[in-house]
């Protein structure tokens, strides 16, 4: 947290692509919120761990879309919405709220208006659409990549079914039920 955190709460998807991709951001979400469930409460660094999960869900709160999702890329509202990463954003926080350490007031609509939103992105298949292919960092060395790195995420192929987003869901559903 101390070395990658951004001071906005967020986090690169590499230390020098300094582009806020969604699903990088909601492994980071979803994980602190498994790992503050399952810390110890006299863990010498819980603390730092729920400093670094609430400013970064304080950060997503602002940059949730008025349609309940987050975007490919966090803080571009030009980007597209992205279902992996609103399934992991909501899961942290249905999590936090759940465990009492986000305000039920403030997190608690955004959670809800991030499920309804999700729920719309599952087909008739059950299968979960625009989500966001496995991603590599953006090297402009690379050809293929091209050299705006803007760019190289917002291109990215949507895929519908793909387990990056059709697990976020089930976390959802489960952390709902729990």
């Amino acid at each position: 947290l101390d070395t990658l955190q951004k001071p906005n709460g967020l986090f690169y998807h590499d230390p020098k692509t300094p582009f806020f991709w969604g699903r990088g951001n909601g492994w980071m979400a979803a994980g602190s919120a498994e790992l503050l469930r399952s810390l110890p409460a006299d863990n010498p660094h819980r603390e730092r761990i729920m400093q670094g999960y609430k400013l970064m869900m304080a950060t997503l709160l602002k940059h949730q879309a008025d349609d309940g999702m987050w975007r490919q890329l966090i803080d571009d509202p030009k980007s597209w919405p992205e279902s992996s990463s609103t399934g992991m954003f909501a899961f942290a926080f249905i999590s936090g709220v759940k465990e009492g350490w986000l305000d039920e007031k403030t997190y608690g609509p955004a959670a809800k208006k991030a499920w309804l939103a999700l729920t719309t992105y599952i087909d008739e298949k059950a299968d979960v659409r625009e989500v966001c292919e496995g991603t590599n960092i953006h090297n402009p060395a690379n050809k293929e990549h091209g050299t705006d790195g803007r760019q190289y995420y917002l291109d990215r192929k949507r895929n519908i079914g793909d387990m990056h987003g059709q697990a976020p869901v089930l976390w959802c559903a489960y952390a709902l039920l729990r």
